[in-house]
């Protein structure tokens, strides 16, 4: 193999990488997301166990955030492509599968923290007083909202992969 291929050899490490930060960063979300709201939901219980089933929807939407990091890993993983196919796995799939990855990843991460924190302060305050209850569910969907956003980008990046264009010879690198 010349020279000037041997560098897209690594490309499958980005894309690979891609796929686990989607995974990864989005179960940190979900898992902040429903320990925190977790903890609220179990502090209200003990003055107010009726309303413990009307307060799990926090929970329920930080567990979401991990099927986003999981749609897109499954993605990534399976357009990435073994070195010395038929077809080359460029650098630029390879970057365009870990900015997808990210993107996912990381608003997976920011959302659990959003919904985690909204997820506690309002079941607890939601105890005290029920019109509260319609703000908070309104305060967990637009943070779920931004999971959505990364969801949405990365499918997008994803879909980049493979559609660079050679020129029919490699470029150098130096």
């Amino acid at each position: 193999m010349s020279k000037a291929l041997e560098y897209q050899d690594t490309a499958p490490f980005f894309g690979f990488i891609g796929a686990a930060s989607a995974l990864v960063f989005s179960c940190m979300g979900a898992a902040y997301g429903t320990a925190k709201s977790g903890v609220g939901i179990a502090s209200m219980g003990v003055m107010r166990p009726e309303l413990v089933m009307k307060s799990i929807i926090p929970v329920v939407m930080a567990g979401v955030l991990g099927i986003y990091g999981l749609i897109i890993a499954v993605i990534i993983s399976t357009n990435v492509l073994a070195p010395g196919g038929a077809k080359p796995y460029l650098l630029y799939d390879g970057f365009a599968h870990l900015s997808a990855g990210l993107a996912c990843g990381l608003a997976g991460l920011a959302a659990g923290m959003a919904i985690g924190i909204v997820g506690d302060a309002g079941v607890r305050a939601n105890a005290q007083q029920s019109k509260l209850y319609v703000g908070m569910i309104l305060i967990l969907i637009f943070a779920e909202a931004l999971a959505l956003y990364g969801l949405i980008v990365g499918i997008i990046l994803a879909s980049k992969a493979g559609t660079a264009v050679t020129g029919g010879e490699t470029p150098k690198l130096f």
